[in-house]
């Protein structure tokens, strides 16, 4: 039950990310804390595209409830457009059932800025009408890629999250903290690989991303059949979402990692500071947040929930043929992204950067270098900020 009845007689905004898996799940929750008393609450979208990149300040000034990505949160503290989440009981209880690194990815210069309602990284999917099972190694990329066959969302900034999810995988992980990013051997080796998944998946990777890639998997005519680096998306592996059904595992064990290093995403809600209505948003962010409902009506209304209770659930996992065991390997391993004031800045230059490298096939030490000379210089503005 809610601790408090709402009596503002005003309705909530939300912003979310527009996909069955951003809005479905927020729109069914808030259609049942009205029903117990909450305050009612409209939800908008935006596209996957605008979603990554829209200044979180302005959409602060309209909406009560934002859902964002973790690697906005020194941002947020820069321009102090949300509000943390005081500690409470609800919020050790969503710490704890955290999957992975999610919580820790909204907890930034000692508070908690956003809660996570969806957990995810880059794993690899498959069609189990046309391959029999996940790919193993990197011969069996590459061999299924020559056959044209293999998918590799690469519109910006997917390429530089497959690059960082590569260098985790050969053993080193960027470096989130230190002055410099990447590794020049281990990232010159992950550059290379790219370079060479990328000539061989076609020039219209460079214009797809996650969602796009799934659209064309699943299409009854098409050959697609696996990717082996994508964010993972459980509404695919549900029956009936789509004509054909699309697998998910671990990433493919490529180098003495494992499947370790994947790049960290999902999602976090969050509350503005700039609304009117602060404590009711910080209950129902804390509520949809919480153990029960993402195991409950988030995780049926076609969520991808961020908390353990909902990825250990049988039945929640029954509903998507596994998705959530057979990827959480991945997950509990992956990469958490810088989250300095500075980085998603870096991200959209850094994202430009790579592209143009990988449609000219620019050599790997002075890309590498030319990444780690921006990765520095946005990491140093922050510092003296």
């Amino acid at each position: 039950m809610i601790d408090q009845g709402y009596g503002g007689g005003s309705m909530l905004k939300g912003m979310t990310w527009n996909h069955a898996r951003g809005v479905d799940p927020l729109v069914a929750a808030s259609a049942r804390w009205a029903e117990l008393g909450g305050a009612p609450i409209a939800w908008e979208a935006r596209s996957l595209q605008d979603f990554e990149h829209y200044p979180l300040e302005d959409l602060a000034r309209s909406f009560d409830l934002i859902v964002i990505d973790h690697p906005h949160v020194g941002q947020i503290v820069g321009q102090d457009c949300l509000v943390p989440f005081p500690d409470t009981a609800q919020l050790a209880e969503t710490a704890a059932g955290s999957v992975g690194r999610s919580y820790e990815s909204y907890h930034f210069d000692g508070r908690q800025w956003a809660l996570p309602i969806d957990a995810a990284a880059q794993v690899q999917a498959y069609v189990p009408d046309r391959i029999a099972a996940p790919l193993g190694n990197w011969e069996e990329i590459l061999s299924l890629a020559r056959d044209g066959r293999l998918a590799c969302p690469l519109r910006p900034p997917h390429a530089l999250m497959t690059l960082f999810t590569l260098c985790g995988q050969l053993g080193g992980s960027p470096d989130s903290t230190g002055p410099r990013l990447f590794d020049p051997e281990i990232g010159g080796e992950a550059y290379a690989r790219l370079l060479q998944l990328s000539a061989l998946v076609g020039e219209q990777a460079r214009t797809q991303d996650p969602i796009a890639v799934f659209e064309a998997m699943a299409a009854p005519k098409s050959r697609v059949a696996a990717a082996p680096f994508i964010y993972g998306y459980a509404s695919y592996a549900r029956d009936g979402f789509r004509p054909h059904r699309i697998a998910f595992a671990d990433l493919a064990p490529l180098g003495p990692a494992g499947v370790a290093g994947s790049a960290l995403g999902g999602t976090g809600i969050a509350v503005s500071a700039l609304g009117a209505h602060v404590a009711e948003a910080r209950r129902f962010a804390s509520w949809v947040a919480s153990g029960a409902v993402q195991g409950g009506l988030y995780a049926a209304a076609g969520g991808q929930p961020g908390h353990d209770r909902a990825w250990r659930d049988a039945q929640v996992n029954a509903t998507t043929h596994d998705f959530y065991a057979e990827t959480r390997a991945t997950l509990e391993a992956a990469w958490l992204r810088p989250r300095h004031d500075g980085y998603m800045a870096f991200q959209v230059q850094a994202s430009a950067l790579l592209d143009d490298a990988i449609l000219l096939r620019a050599p790997a030490a002075a890309t590498i270098a030319a990444l780690n000379q921006l990765s520095n210089s946005f990491a140093s503005a922050a510092l003296r900020k």
